[in-house]
This record gives C-alpha cells, structure tokens and sequence, in this order.
C-alpha cells in the first residue's frame, strides 16, 4: 500500500495537469497517474491555438465555457510563467482566413463578425482584399480571392504548457507516479483506493482524465464514459525567408507560424482506433494542402511529422461533473481539439465541484450524468463490502 493522497488523478495530459494545479491552489493535494509521460499524448502534440470564438458548438452550448477559458488563460500565463520559469510561449497573434472560391466568402463574413462582436475582450477583424493579401505575406498562392484579418487569438507550447501546470503543482504539493492504473479497490459507494501495476493508493477522491483511454475504466464504475480517439496528424515544415506574417486558414489547409520560424501544417481527422503512427498519405494529403495556401511550402524541408489522438464524445462536448452514483469520483475528459483551450476551466471546475461541490463556471450540459443509462447496478450500493475491481 502506497502513500495516500487526497485526490488521485488518472491521466497527465493537459486536463489532469491543470486540475492538479487548481485543486494545489486550494490546499488540496494531488497525485497524477500517467503511464507514458506528462503531455505525451494530444497534449504534447497539439498546435496550441486558442480560439474561443469558433469551433464545434461555438457559437452554441460551448462558447461561454470556451471564453471563460480564454480569459483565464490570459489571467494565468503571468503567474504560472514567473512561479515555474518555464518558456511555454504564450502570445497574442493574428490569424488570417482565405477563399478560393466564391462560395467560401459567406464563412469569411460569419468569422469577421464574430470577431467584430468580441471586440470588448480585445478581438477584432477587417477584410483584406488579394492586393493587401500579397503585402502582408508574398508567398501566398495568387489564386486567392480575399480574407479576413482576424485579431485576437492566443496560441501557445502546448507541451510546455502542460509541464508548467504540473511544475506549478508540485511545487504546492503535487505528485506523479509513472505507473498505469489497473483498476479500484470500491466500499461504500466510494472508491477507496486505485490500483496499480505494483501497487495501491488509498484516495479521497478520484478524478479520471484519461482522455481517449476514458472508456478503460467504465467496468471499474460501472458508468458509460463514451471518449473515443479521433487521429489527428501534423506536419512541422521549415520554410526558406521570413517567419510567416500569421496564422494562415484556406483552401483545406491550416498554418501555424511558431517563434522558431516552423510552420505547422494541418491537421488530418480519422477515426482509425488507437493507431498512432504517421503515415505517408496524411503527408501528402497535408503538404499538398498546405502549398495550395502557400506554394513555397512545396520546397520546404520536413522538420517533423506527429500524429497524435484526441478525445472526442459523441456530441463532441467535453465530460466535466461527479460520476452517477459515486461520492467521490469525477470526470474532466472529451475536449476533443479545443483541449490546450478548455483547459484551465476544465481544471478550475473538477477542482471546484470536489472541494465545494459548485462551481462558477458554465458547465451545464456537460455533466456526465447526461450518457448514464436508464438503469444500471450500482456496485457499490450492493454490499457495503470492499469490492476489488482490478483490471487484468
């Protein structure tokens, strides 16, 4: 029997990170189980955008969540920078939007006025017409038509800025065991203890975090936790000349521009299970996207190639709130692309529905109480009993 701990987290990506940082800045102790590394999955792999103002359900059920994220993060970067030391490159950007065709005019608009709308939390955007377009950034593709000049966008290291939320976490307290959890030790309608591969440790409350791995501990609860891996594949490109005047949004194809002068190319998404490997079709698909944009990708040299899985739901709403019928088990999973984004209200909220059991912040519709079947044995209410439900 291992240390105890007041909360066990399962899952060191980005989620569980910043939940063991909020749940530390409330005097509550934390120990993240991670079996392949801190980020070393989406988290570690993600371009690092943040855009609260578009995506799935934005406008829609998760744009308030989406800006109170944004807002916290801009209110969290100056403390977590100077208490870790750690560069995780935050900065404010511009992004700019493109058509090729006609047809594709009407999105740029919707864009533009979302941004316009936003104008009171620093967002703003204009048209750029294709002469203005060749000033900002020569190299892109002259068949372009026009764009929207979007400001307002925050982007970041996200692998970075995963360490520093853990960082941060251990300094108050924080602990990670490299270890893969095999299942729970239940008693009482509570979980009494995680499992390990070489071990147990009694917790107060358990959060489960695992991202697209969530569905791995659903016979442990007996609970319906429907997080499913959506592939995702990104080229690093080193282009020849200048960085990139911005962010780039066109013709299929998404550039990135980073501090080091890369550009990230992408992304692809497939449904292919838990296969994480790069392939040479989602190269060409993404390099033959990204030089439609921009031409002079097409002699760029490859710096790096990533494939990484996000955790996407079926209404493809994140997972936050007390699992049905346990006192003391929480979720914090299925952000799906706007993970790095959601983040800090991801990690806000788990930390404060189990230390107040409310929270301020607009999570309703995203309970997991929302995919529980109609009826279900409850195991725990069964017998009162210890009940060991390790997985082989």
């Amino acid at each position: 029997m291992m240390e105890s701990s007041d909360v066990v987290i399962i899952g060191g990506g980005v989620a569980g990170c910043a939940a063991a940082y909020y749940l530390a800045l409330a005097g509550v102790k934390a120990t993240i189980i991670e079996r392949e590394g801190i980020g070393s999955q989406a988290s570690g792999f993600s371009a690092g955008g943040l855009n609260p103002l578009e995506g799935t359900h934005i406008p829609g059920p998760l744009g308030p969540l989406a800006m109170e994220s944004y807002r916290m993060h801009r209110e969290l970067w100056p403390q977590l920078k100077a208490d870790t030391g750690i560069d995780f490159q935050e900065r404010m950007l511009a992004s700019i939007k493109v058509a090729f065709e006609e047809s594709e005019v009407p999105a740029l608009q919707d864009s533009l006025d979302a941004f316009n709308r936003a104008g009171s939390d620093g967002f703003s955007g204009r048209w750029l017409d294709r002469r203005q377009l060749a000033e900002l950034e020569p190299r892109l593709s002259p068949e372009i038509l026009s764009g929207v000049y979007l400001d307002g966008n925050g982007a970041l290291d996200s692998y970075q800025f995963t360490g520093a939320l853990v960082a941060a976490a251990e300094q108050r307290g924080a602990r990670i065991i490299p270890a893969l959890a095999r299942g729970v030790r239940l008693g009482n309608g509570r979980v009494e203890s995680v499992v390990l591969e070489n071990g147990e440790i009694p917790c107060g409350q358990l959060l489960l975090a695992a991202g697209p791995w969530s569905r791995e501990a659903e016979p442990w609860l007996d609970i319906a936790m429907p997080v499913d891996p959506l592939k995702g594949e990104i080229l690093r490109l080193d282009p020849d000349g200048p960085p990139a005047a911005a962010d780039f949004t066109g013709g299929g194809a998404s550039l990135y521009v980073k501090p080091d002068g890369l550009i990230w190319c992408g992304a692809t998404e497939e449904w292919r299970g838990f296969d994480r490997e790069p392939t040479e079709a989602a190269r060409q698909s993404i390099w033959t996207a990204a030089a439609r944009l921009m031409p002079a990708l097409a002699q760029a040299r490859l710096a790096r190639h990533t494939a990484c899985l996000r955790p996407v739901t079926p209404d493809w709403l994140p997972i936050i709130g007390q699992a049905p019928g346990w006192d003391n088990v929480y979720l914090a999973t299925g952000a799906g692309k706007k993970g790095i984004l959601l983040s800090p209200a991801l990690g806000q909220a788990a930390a404060d529905l189990m230390t107040g059991g409310k929270t301020g912040l607009s999570i309703e519709g995203l309970s997991p109480a929302r995919f529980a079947p109609a009826s279900r044995s409850d195991a725990a209410d069964a017998a009162g009993s210890p009940d060991n439900r390790a997985v082989n």
